[in-house]
């Protein structure tokens, strides 16, 4: 007859494996240490600018804001929420950014897919072609003289069609593509499916935490874009937020280079008005990213594979 201890019941709870060894141990630390310090870097300019967008000009220009606001107020942001051409080009943004996402998505997918495919004839230049264009570009003078010449200059397809496939991604996706067991897609040619049956119904359902993630890195390079459209876009109603965040930068730069306390304090008031876009345009980004995140981790082929 045996006695049950509490001894017993603690060993029994230990778990079990070998000891984490001292420089294992060492190793935890200074990463903890590096990314706590990579995290406070990264985190600061973004407070700063919150605590900016939150606080009294006064304050601002006596420069006592860092990362608390001081003296509280919305002005700002009333401001810029009264303009009706803010709202025009957030709106344009958004649009942008979704279509210009999807069609990415769509290509880079069909793309990907092909290149992975080993006995593909002619991979080995479809594979060349697409790295060719990572290194090499045509310049900005023929990619402009191409653009107008298509007729897409002031339309969304200027600013959605020219970066619609990027090859990181692509390589990315078609290295996803390639990890996939062969088998699924056999024994689903043998159950009668064709190409598109197989990439839409087994592929695609298996490569939820890849798309997931092309879909944040396309969405947030488009967002945040400024460039293709201050080049193809003449008009102010078709502008992107990002570039009317723009101008107020260069609004304010321009203030700065006449100099004199009254331009000072017009550059400081500026500078109020791009916190406060910079928060608003930066905004939907946060709060769409923890719903994607969670596919960054999942195991994706978790039971794919049976025997």
């Amino acid at each position: 007859m045996t006695v049950d201890t509490g001894t017993d019941r603690q060993r029994a709870r230990r778990p079990r494996g070998p000891r984490p060894t001292r420089g294992y141990r060492v190793f935890q630390a200074v990463n903890a240490i590096v990314l706590t310090v990579v995290v406070i870097v990264t985190l600061y300019p973004f407070v700063t600018i919150v605590a900016r967008s939150l606080s009294d000009e006064a304050y601002i220009i006596a420069g006592k804001v860092n990362l608390v606001p001081r003296g509280f107020d919305l002005t700002s942001y009333k401001l810029v929420t009264s303009d009706p051409l803010f709202w025009t080009n957030y709106r344009n943004t958004v649009v942008y950014t979704v279509v210009a996402t999807a069609i990415a998505i769509v290509l880079t997918t069909c793309y990907a897919y092909v290149l992975s495919k080993r006995d593909l004839r002619g991979r080995g230049a479809l594979v060349g072609v697409a790295v060719f264009t990572m290194f090499f570009s045509g310049g900005l003078i023929p990619h402009y003289v191409l653009i107008t010449s298509l007729g897409m200059k002031n339309t969304i397809w200027a600013v959605v069609v020219p970066n619609a496939i990027n090859v990181f991604n692509l390589l990315v996706m078609k290295a996803f593509f390639e990890s996939l067991p062969t088998e699924l897609e056999e024994a689903a040619a043998v159950d009668g499916l064709d190409t598109y049956g197989i990439l839409l119904r087994i592929v695609l359902p298996l490569s939820k935490a890849i798309i997931a993630t092309m879909v944040l890195f396309y969405a947030v390079s488009f967002w945040n874009s400024w460039f293709t459209a201050f080049l193809y876009l003449d008009r102010q109603e078709l502008f992107p937020v990002t570039v009317y965040l723009r101008n107020l930068i260069a609004g304010a730069t321009g203030a700065g280079s006449a100099g004199g306390v009254a331009d000072a304090d017009a550059v400081q008031a500026a500078a109020t008005l791009q916190s406060v876009t910079i928060v608003l345009t930066t905004l939907p980004i946060l709060l769409v990213y923890p719903f994607v995140q969670r596919y960054f981790v999942s195991g994706v082929m978790l039971g794919a594979v049976k025997g």
